[in-house]
């Protein structure tokens, strides 16, 4: 996920995301966004109950699910070291 905090709440969102069970990294960053949240879940529903987690913190004044690894299979492919 991506997020965007009220001015200066940075630290405090990554705290009280950091705790939260199924948000294995985060981290603030630089750009159009404040905050990076990496999650795993074993299931959609998992998901959803970590994403609802991260939306109720107060602080966020916006948030983004751009991509879910995996959804509707992977196109990640094992590279042969004899096709290069």
């Amino acid at each position: 996920m991506l997020l965007n905090c009220s001015p200066g709440s940075e630290v405090d969102v990554i705290s009280e995301i950091s705790s939260l069970a199924g948000v294995i990294e985060v981290n603030g960053v630089f750009g159009k966004y404040d905050v990076f949240v990496k999650i795993f879940a074993e299931n959609p529903d998992a998901m959803e109950l970590v994403v609802a987690q991260i939306r109720k913190v107060k602080m966020i004044s916006s948030h983004t699910l751009p991509v879910i690894y995996g959804q509707g299979g992977t196109i990640d492919k094992e590279i042969n070291p004899s096709r290069i």
